[in-house]
């Protein structure tokens, strides 16, 4: 479980097929507390950590189902040395829930149609699966490349955020361009309630 807070910005050190994906990702996280087995938020993607190391930096590494690969940006925009990844440890009892609840489970691809400057801020507006639209209402949250974020307005599958300069310092939205595809996360709760209006 994750909050949708970034808290530090992954650069791939290298990808290699080995049956499934295996990455190789660097940090700033004390590897040291880091437990093999340990979940961790990659782009908003859920993945265990198989090893650590501090050579030459201190990096983890995680593999990646090829079911996984399918279902995110990960096959879409293809993992490779260089790439920047967003970062969020675990949930642990006690911890600030800065954001919102988020399991780490992609339901789908977004796509950025527009980036514009909104004073300091920029307005990203993306096109959701049409499945998907329907979860996402004005003002209410959504996890995007594991980023919570609120949304401000929603015609038809497409739906507005604005990203203080913040958060693109801290995460790699600074990086983002128009037509890239992001992790898209419907918030748990939008879901329950569409479900218990199909069964009213």
């Amino acid at each position: 479980m994750f909050t949708g807070i970034i808290t530090d910005i992954g650069d791939i050190l290298e990808v290699e097929q080995r049956g499934d994906l295996r990455a190789r990702i660097a940090t700033s996280y004390d590897v040291g507390g880091i437990d093999i087995g340990a979940s961790i938020a990659c782009d908003g993607v859920c993945l265990t950590v198989i090893a650590t190391g501090t050579d030459p930096k201190p990096w983890f590494d995680v593999e990646i189902s090829g079911e996984t690969v399918s279902v995110t940006n990960i096959g879409r925009n293809g993992w490779s040395a260089g790439k920047l990844v967003n970062l969020e440890r675990a949930l642990r009892v006690g911890d600030e829930l800065g954001g919102h609840i988020v399991s780490g489970h992609v339901d789908g691809l977004a796509e950025i149609v527009a980036i514009e400057a909104e004073g300091d801020s920029k307005r990203f507006r993306f096109k959701a699966p049409d499945d998907l639209a329907r979860f996402i209402a004005p003002k209410g949250s959504v996890a995007l490349n594991g980023t919570s974020l609120t949304v401000n307005e929603v015609d038809g599958a497409e739906f507005g955020v604005n990203i203080i300069p913040h958060t693109q310092m801290v995460t790699n939205w600074g990086k983002a361009v128009a037509d890239d595809a992001v992790n898209l996360e419907v918030d748990t709760m939008a879901r329950y309630v569409a479900r218990l209006q199909d069964w009213g």
